[in-house]
């Protein structure tokens, strides 16, 4: 099974949606036995900001009939501890390293990328971009010309394949991946959570620290399903698909949906080793002559 994504060959089109594996913990709990049983053909890095970021307030999770809302809000080291704390440990996985990055303004997602661009130990850049641009008020990954302006803006400083993280939430996500491709992006992934919140069952009030959060899980496989089939017929560029996937036929589904590689997220905690056993399910059902979408 194995597979290629803007140049980089993986053994397998199995890799984690950011920030739902922390490899470093995973290491430090299973040592040795990680590397050498890695469950990813890449590993994504949890979000890089320029500044730390604690992250919003706990409550953090709740977990819905079909999967999770989480408010957890992208608490970081920030650029410098990221280098200087994270990257030497992640550079040790024997995967390919795609560095997700986050900024509020174009100047800020440039500063990220040129921290990176000459870095041997990062393959690959993920931007997400379902943060509000602070200059405008758009959520740069939800306007096409946000999201054009930012990557003419970004795309020369780095020769690294630049991958666009899409936002579920945009009014026409097709158009966004067009712009995306048009603007110089060498790949785009998608979805990424849907809004939600929960409820306290008392007193009725916001249960997440954060008020609301985002939705993930086995709930949002069919609309995960339908925005990666659409995207992938209006580009040409490699897509991402993830979203739901908790067994072998889900990762196929998405496949066959279009995309080129497929992403487990939430699955990831209920079963830190799901990666593994979804190839495995996967590598079963790849040699079916079950016919592809059209």
């Amino acid at each position: 099974m194995t597979v290629e994504l803007c140049g980089i060959a993986l053994e397998h089109p199995v890799i984690n949606a950011s920030g739902t594996f922390d490899a470093i913990a995973a290491r430090r709990v299973f040592g040795a036995e990680l590397i050498e049983r890695f469950p990813f053909a890449a590993f994504v890095s949890k979000t890089v900001t320029l500044a730390p970021r604690q992250g919003n307030p706990p409550p953090r999770l709740w977990e819905t009939g079909s999967g999770l809302i989480n408010s957890i809000g992208l608490p970081t080291k920030g650029l410098e501890g990221y280098l200087g704390e994270d990257l030497p440990e992640l550079a040790e996985l024997p995967v390919p390293l795609i560095v997700n990055v986050m900024g509020f303004t174009p100047a800020e997602v440039g500063e990220l990328i040129r921290a990176f661009a000459d870095r041997p130990e990062v393959t690959a850049l993920e931007l997400n971009v379902s943060c509000p641009n602070v200059e405008t008020g758009l959520v740069m990954g939800a306007d096409p010309r946000e999201l054009s302006a930012l990557l003419e803006r970004v795309r020369p400083l780095t020769d690294k394949p630049l991958i666009v993280k899409l936002s579920p939430n945009a009014t026409d996500v097709p158009a966004v991946a067009r712009a995306a491709e048009r603007a110089g992006a060498s790949a785009v992934s998608l979805i990424n959570t849907l809004r939600g919140m929960a409820l306290h069952p008392r007193s009725g009030a916001p249960w997440l620290g954060g008020g609301g959060g985002g939705v993930s899980g086995p709930a949002v496989r069919s609309v995960a399903l339908a925005q990666v089939y659409a995207v992938a017929e209006a580009v040409e560029i490699p897509v991402i698909g993830m979203g739901g996937v908790q067994r072998g036929q889900d990762a196929l589904d998405l496949l066959r949906a279009g995309a080129t590689l497929v992403a487990v997220g939430t699955e990831n905690f209920r079963d830190p080793a799901a990666a593994s056993r979804i190839t495995a399910e996967l590598s079963a059902l790849h040699g079916n002559s079950a016919p592809e979408l059209t």
